[in-house]
């Protein structure tokens, strides 16, 4: 391993003059500056982190947490855990990932220690237990997620609430009238969830402004659990002749589940999916979609946080546009149902 000492006989200063290059915690030469920049760069040299943390009061290191709980589709926070990552890298940050549950106890962590410059917050409940302490803390941070209260904050999030709506409205031009909502587990709805609670305000209001009827039901997910709801869903609309699904794992049952009964998708019944792009276009019958873009969500989060860490970030909230994608699960409602 290159060390300072050899950076420094390497370029011809002082081994006090390249720290200072590396801290810029003094002024030094273009000239200078730019031989032992170069040296650095021959020899391969990367400065110990710690000794680096110490020096400058700065870790070079976002905190990302995301708890991982069973009742949500992991691939999805990952797959924006991944985009913060590359994105951070790029401007320099590594990334500290806490996947417990440990609610306001991690931000205490994080902020009491060092351990890192800055925080990005996944799993973002209405009514935020972390939020308070957001708020008290001069350490920047970032949401991916939109609480109720959203005073003193930096989120960037889907807009859940006009994807909602959205889902809503193809179904209404296809001519449908009774559809069902499936939803995430239930404890997601008991915990309000931002996102999943969001979905289902933008559902219900643009229904009542259509005249559509609309039900919902939590489902946990998988074959079992799918085929009781939707029983259920049967039971008390039986004229439902339109699906929306904000749950990754009760999609292909519930596909599976239609064809056992006969339902023909989309010529019987249509669904539309809230959900990763790879999940719409893999399914049995490829769906009609509004995707979920984790990469654009990561990569704002971390851009936002850096311009903060520099000093030029003010507090806003970032609202991605849902875009609804037409495949082949989606048709005009059967003749009988309208």
């Amino acid at each position: 391993m290159v060390t300072l000492a050899e950076v420094a006989q390497h370029a011809g200063v002082s081994a006090s003059t390249v720290s200072y290059v590396l801290s810029g915690k003094r002024s030094i030469s273009t000239t200078t500056r730019q031989r032992v920049e170069r040296s650095i760069r021959e020899l391969g040299y990367h400065p110990n982190a710690g000794a680096r943390a110490l020096a400058s009061s700065k870790s070079n290191i976002i905190a990302l947490m995301v708890p991982l709980r069973t009742d949500m589709y992991v691939p999805v926070m990952m797959e924006i855990a991944i985009a913060v990552a590359t994105t951070a890298r790029t401007h320099g940050y590594d990334v500290l990932l806490l996947t417990g549950e440990e609610g306001p106890d991690a931000v205490r962590r994080v902020t009491g220690s060092g351990l890192a410059d800055a925080m990005i917050l996944m799993d973002v409940e209405l009514d935020d237990e972390r939020l308070p302490l957001l708020r008290g803390t001069h350490q920047p941070s970032v949401l991916i997620g939109l609480p109720a209260d959203i005073t003193g904050l930096t989120c960037v999030d889907l807009d859940f609430k006009a994807t909602g709506a959205l889902c809503v409205e193809h179904l209404a031009m296809l001519g449908h009238r009774d559809i069902a909502v499936i939803g995430e587990a239930p404890a997601v709805y008991e915990r309000h969830t931002g996102f999943a609670v969001r979905t289902l305000e933008g559902l219900r209001s643009r229904a009542r402004e259509l005249g559509v009827r609309l039900l919902h039901r939590p489902c946990e997910g998988g074959y079992d659990a799918m085929a009781l709801t939707l029983a259920r869903i049967l039971d008390e609309r039986p004229g439902t002749s339109g699906f929306v699904v904000q749950n990754e794992s009760a999609i292909e049952p519930l596909l599976a589940l239609l064809r056992q009964q006969g339902r023909a998708v989309p010529e019987d019944v249509s669904v539309v999916a809230v959900c990763p792009e790879q999940v719409a276009t893999q399914a049995s019958v490829r769906l009609t979609s509004v995707a979920i873009p984790a990469q654009e969500m990561g990569r704002h989060a971390v851009e936002r946080l850096v311009a903060k860490l520099d000093g030029r970030g003010a507090d806003e909230v970032v609202l991605i546009s849902p875009e609804l994608t037409v495949r082949a699960s989606t048709g005009p409602a059967p003749s009988s149902t309208t």
